[in-house]
């Protein structure tokens, strides 16, 4: 093709954003630019005689512009593995020429568009790994060129749908509608298709039976974990010697199933019948109890993942090191567990490739012997434990990228990212394990408490984001039993907690004192020091520690300010980067609130709370030491510079939302110590480096004693955040966090501070302001306009509703954490009241003297201690802070 219509600078590391001189190749009529390092928007092309157009595996962002709609010419658009959100637009009804569209591994949303239905020439339609919503448009049905189709994981909001129309693609060669939330029979139609070799509709809730005869150009099945039921066909069931050869995963589903039929297909390492451990399966008891001889039941296991048997901190792992995982299940020969992959991976020359990978690099870890192998599967991936004593267990997964950097393919890294599933909860959403770790050929470590009642599953799922045929992978895997807490038959598990920690604490203060008065001299031991070490994971920090780390408290390194003192970046010789929380010791306040944070955050652990590293308490100086954030407070996401601003997205604000509601529900009900928080606002939630929401601050936190309402005297919160039966009454149950909840979740949709709000003639805070457009009809105004239309209606509305049911001025109204979670995840809907839109008079007139007197930096929160009265005086400050 003529240099002038043809560009080609593929396979580079070119990086940056996409230079604006290519706006002047009018001409071009074909781009090649995929496999680079191209960031930032995507250039308003305007190349009318453009044909082919490779944009995929960059790491390109932001809406695709209008104006790709208008290069009518394009034949071949590819966008996949980019990080692109919101919906396709409306331009694109006009590509009436299109033959090939891939935008796998995006973030795009909204409604599949039913304007594809005007692409008339389309074969490849691969939406793979997206957030689209159901239902497949049925005006889509009509495309009857298609040979290719792939669609997964559609928002439901809690529905199911019907196997759509696609009867007249008589073409199809290879259909995925995997985790589409698809019910009723597969039609019988789609198993006559001549030309389908593969099919995939894994993850619905597809139902009915299997066909007796199928199509043969069929060479890959995967119905995985659905709800089809009745006998196994017998092009399942005698496969041997029959061609075509098959790759068919039928398992986790209802199929009927004795232990001697399920026996006999283990002998066939290309079919899957395994039904799973799940309490849904007819099954479980005749196939998953039969892995446990003479009803053994065990506390721990340890496999090196596509490994020998080895020994790793006195554990010992067992071998895994069977090759074969496309439609596989297999179960260890001592049977306490097995794995059950899915998935084809082909070389170039059409091979299945190994599906373990081995890796011999000198890792500087001390867990190095642990990720010299690992395990991959395209798609699925799951580990069973059978036969477990029940209880809680801790379960660590061990990850490290052994290999990639030797592949020669691509001149860049292909992403590998997958979801974490364990017991069926999402502990990781698209986990990236380059991105996690620090060095090359590093390992990381993803541990997560988990309760087991027999079985166990872990399972790795590509959903289809980051690079194709780079499937969840993983090195090794340690279940070890938590120790119950020992039982006092006067005192509640909680009280005795309480008691522990307490009395810890207060002890390690008083040695500190006493060796400050000169009582205890002498340098430490180092059996002293180790001692000292006890009582947090990184120990009790000395002061020049503390001062060498953050640079002598350089004002470079302040992060933000708190209610009681600064807080300051610090690395430790060891290169652990730390948030250091200085408390004045000269003040009451100051101890008080440095004694009771160390009592209550010590004692909690959960992935949404911050983790207490260690403290110091020397000459007057009262310092905490966090887990360092690398994203700073949510208060600096929404409020601060544009650049990290432009990383709330609609799905990220979403997730933010949702993890502070599994920390407050941590803390109000799964937490021995029943915590109220009763601070909770932006600066006290903290972003890591995937802006994942952790709690902080447990300085005002107070112990929930049950059934006993505390009535309080002498109130800790900030204006504007506190429930009103708690700020002018004293009224402190855990519903005063759902308040504060509730309000931090309008700032969060709407992208406004409500300490900074300016009040108006209608309105004097930003809670008001959602009161009145909610009576007006219009609460969806609240939404940040700096979303633009990448957002989904439906769930911002939920979710402002549950907003609004939080802030409810009656407490008895409001939804606990556990039900609000369960509404943020889609399991349940919201029951409003019509209480909901109607405001106290006594807290309107609270608020309105509040506003009257202060309007506070959103940047900074302050205190006052203030005189024990019933009803304290109101505050000039953000925080208002009668001592408890």
């Amino acid at each position: 093709m003529d240099g002038g219509c043809f560009r080609d600078l593929s396979h580079n590391k070119l990086n940056g954003s996409l230079p604006k001189s290519f706006l002047n190749l009018t001409s071009l009529e074909e781009l090649w630019l995929h496999q680079n390092c191209f960031s930032g928007d995507l250039l308003p092309f305007q190349m009318n005689n453009l044909q082919i157009l490779y944009l995929d595996n960059n790491e390109l962002s932001g809406h695709i512009p209008q104006q790709l709609g208008n290069l009518t010419q394009l034949q071949q658009l590819y966008l996949s593995t980019n990080y692109f959100v919101g919906e396709l637009p409306p331009s694109f009804m006009k590509l009436v020429n299109l033959a090939w569209f891939y935008a796998q591994g995006n973030s795009l949303s909204g409604k599949i568009p039913t304007f594809i239905a005007n692409w008339t020439q389309l074969r490849t339609l691969d939406l793979l790994g997206n957030n689209f919503e159901g239902p497949w448009p049925k005006e889509i049905s009509s495309l009857e060129n298609l040979d290719y189709l792939a669609l997964s994981n559609v928002v439901t909001r809690g529905r199911a749908y019907d196997f759509p129309d696609l009867s007249r693609m008589t073409g199809l060669e290879d259909l995925t509608l995997r985790k589409c939330s698809l019910r009723g029979p597969i039609p019988g139609y789609i198993w006559e298709l001549k030309n389908l070799q593969n099919l995939d509709l894994s993850f619905n809730e597809l139902s009915g039976q299997l066909p007796n005869s199928i199509s043969t150009s069929l060479t890959s099945i995967f119905l995985r974990e659905n709800k089809l039921n009745g006998l196994l066909p017998g092009w399942l069931t005698k496969r041997k010697n029959v061609k075509p050869h098959r790759y068919v995963d039928v398992s986790e589903n209802l199929f009927k199933l004795t232990t001697s039929e399920f026996n006999a297909s283990s002998d066939d390492p290309d079919v899957n019948y395994f039904p799973g451990c799940s309490s849904n399966s007819p099954h479980t008891k005749d196939i998953c109890d039969d892995y446990c001889h003479n009803n053994l039941k065990y506390d721990e296991l340890f496999i090196n993942c596509g490994g020998k048997e080895v020994a790793s901190d006195n554990k010992h792992y067992s071998a895994d090191q069977n090759p074969n995982g496309s439609s596989t299940f297999y179960h260890s020969e001592t049977g306490g567990w097995g794995y059950s992959s899915m998935g084809l991976t082909k070389s170039l020359d059409n091979r299945p490739v190994s599906l373990i990978i081995k890796d011999t690099c000198n890792l500087s870890n001390t867990a190095a012997v642990l990720v010299e192998t690992a395990r991959v599967a395209p798609i699925s991936l799951k580990y069973y434990g059978f036969c477990f004593s029940n209880g809680t267990y801790t379960v660590q997964l061990y990850f490290a990228e052994i290999g990639l950097s030797k592949k020669q393919a691509y001149p860049i890294t292909p992403k590998r990212v997958f979801d974490i599933d364990i017991q069926g909860e999402n502990v990781r959403k698209n986990y990236n394990i380059e991105a996690e770790k620090e060095n090359a050929n590093g390992d990381k470590m993803v541990e997560h408490n988990t309760s087991i009642k027999s079985y166990l599953e872990i399972h790795l799922y590509w959903s289809g984001n980051g690079s194709a045929n780079y499937g969840p992978l993983i090195s090794a895997i340690s279940v070890t039993k938590v120790p119950p807490p020992k039982h006092h038959p006067k005192l509640s598990p909680a009280l005795k907690a309480v008691i522990a920690v307490s009395s810890l604490f207060f002890l390690a203060l008083l040695l500190l004192l006493l060796r400050k008065l000169g009582y205890l001299g002498g340098k430490r031991s180092s059996k002293e020091e180790l001692k000292a070490t006890e009582l947090f994971p990184g120990g009790v920090y000395t002061f020049r520690q503390i001062k060498d780390a953050t640079q002598n408290f350089n004002v470079v390194n302040k992060l933000g300010e708190g209610g009681f003192g600064p807080v300051y970046k610090g690395v430790l010789p060891d290169g652990t980067t730390i948030a250091v929380k200085q408390l004045s010791g000269k003040s009451k306040q100051g101890i008080r609130e440095f004694v009771n944070e160390i009592g209550t955050i010590s004692a909690l652990q959960h992935p949404n709370l911050v983790k207490l590293m260690g403290c110091c308490a020397e000459d007057n100086e009262l310092l905490l030491i966090y887990e360092y954030m690398e994203n700073n407070s949510l208060d600096h996401a929404l409020f601060g510079p544009e650049e990290i601003k432009s990383r709330l997205n609609w799905s990220t604000r979403v997730k933010i939302i949702l993890g502070i509601a599994k920390g407050l529900t941590y803390l109000h009900e799964v937490s021995k110590l029943k915590i109220i928080h009763r601070d909770i606002k932006p600066t006290n939630i903290l972003l890591d480096k995937e802006l994942n929401a952790k709690i902080t601050d447990f300085g005002y936190a107070k112990l929930n004693e049950g059934e006993h309402t505390h009535v309080i005297t002498r109130i800790a919160g900030t204006t504007g955040y506190m429930a009103p039966e708690y700020a002018m009454r004293g009224y402190l149950t855990p519903k005063a966090d759902v308040y504060s909840f509730g309000v931090v979740t309008l700032e969060i949709v709407s992208g406004r501070n409500s300490a900074s709000y300016r009040p108006s003639d209608q309105t004097v805070y930003l809670l008001d302001l959602a009161y009145v457009l909610q009576e007006q009809g219009n609460l969806m105004d609240l939404v940040d306009p700096k979303l633009g239309t990448d957002y989904s209606w439906t769930e911002a509305n939920s979710i402002l509703e549950l907003a609004m049911m939080c802030t409810n001025p009656s407490p008895t109204l409001r939804p606990t954490m556990p039900e609000v979670v369960k509404v943020i995840e889609g399991k349940t809907k919201i029951k409003t009241t019509s209480s909901t839109v109607r405001h106290s008079t006594d807290e309107i007139a609270l608020t309105k003297a509040m506003a009257a007197l202060s309007q506070p930096s959103p940047s900074e929160s302050y205190s006052t201690a203030g005189p024990s009265e019933a009803t304290p005086p109101l505050s000039n400050s953000n925080n208002i802070t009668n001592e408890i």
